[in-house]
Parts: C-alpha cells; sequence; structure tokens
C-alpha cells in the first residue's frame, strides 16, 4: 500500500519489536557501536526503557560489542586513511567508545604501523616531477607534512616522513 507506514513503524506494534528492527537494519549496513545505536532508536523515538532493554539483549548475543567495533574501525582507518592514534581517538569518542574500551583498541596500532602508513601516504602522494626545483620541493614538502597533520600526525613526525620520503625521491630521480 502506497503511503502506509512500514511495518516496524505502525503506531500499533510492539515497541520492542520496532527496536529490534531498527536494531538489525543498522548492523545489516555495518557495525555500529552502542552509542550509535542509542542514538538511531532515540532518534525514531523508541522509549528509552525499551531501547535500553533491546540494546542490552543484543549485547548479551554478541550483535553488539563495543570492543570489536573499536578494534575494526582502528585497523580499517588506520589502514585506509592513514590517521595517527590522536585521531582515531577522536574518531572513536564521536561513536560513543572512549576510556579503556577505545584505549585497547588503539593499542594494537603500535607506533610502527602509525609510521609506515603515513610513509606510505607520503610515497603514494609526492609529485617528483616537484623535486628538482628548490622552491617547488619546498611547496611539496610543505603540502605533505600538512596533510599528514590533517590526518592527525604531530608536526615533528610529520616533517621527519614527509622530508625522508622526498630526500629517497630526489635521490632516486636524481
Amino acid at each position: 500500500m502506497k503511503g502506509s507506514p512500514p511495518p516496524e513503524e505502525d503506531r500499533e506494534a510492539d515497541p520492542e519489536s520496532v527496536a529490534r528492527a531498527i536494531l538489525l537494519r543498522q548492523l545489516t549496513l555495518g557495525p555500529r557501536s552502542r552509542h550509535q545505536l542509542a542514538a538511531k532508536l532515540r532518534d525514531r523515538n523508541v522509549p528509552e526503557d525499551v531501547a535500553e532493554s533491546v540494546l542490552e539483549r543484543f549485547e548479551d548475543v554478541g550483535l553488539i560489542d563495543d570492543g570489536a567495533f573499536a578494534a575494526m574501525w582502528v585497523r580499517s582507518r588506520s589502514a585506509s586513511k592513514s590517521l595517527s592514534k590522536g585521531a582515531l581517538r577522536r574518531e572513536l569518542a564521536t561513536k560513543g567508545i572512549s576510556g579503556q574500551t577505545a584505549e585497547d583498541a588503539i593499542a594494537e596500532l603500535s607506533d610502527e604501523d602509525e609510521e609506515e602508513a603515513a610513509r606510505r601516504l607520503i610515497e603514494r602522494r609526492v609529485r617528483p616531477a616537484l623535486l628538482g626545483d628548490p622552491a617547488a620541493r619546498d611547496r611539496e614538502l610543505r603540502r605533505l607534512v600538512g596533510m599528514l597533520a590533517r590526518k592527525g600526525h604531530p608536526p615533528g613526525r610529520a616533517f621527519r616522513i614527509a622530508s625522508s620520503v622526498i630526500g629517497e625521491q630526489a635521490d632516486a630521480d636524481g
């Protein structure tokens, strides 16, 4: 029927069934933190006590696991975006994961892994054609350092990695 609400939003439906349907639909889209799922239930006007009960049940059966979500998030975002530990910590906080759960997930990322991801990013993004001219080389260095800084890397590390990669590229071309 066109214009009728979906079954899970039927005003006569059991609020617990509505909450379960919302959570299952959200989880089929991808992993979510408990905080994200609770926010979705609030947005859909699920009563707080019902939401809490259903969220606890989903945690009990393992469908919601903030620790596993945080670990997956750190691995994925570190590999795909070359984010620093600080940037990952901030992203996890926006997902409602902080404290020991966030720290445990971030601890899986070693300093060497973090630096290696930054190095790979710089190696992909450096423009070797610009390295012959000293002024262009300086601009390229600033651009690359800025890119790493926006990904949360400290200025000293960003400068060291970008300088090293630019030096290696210039030596290979020269």
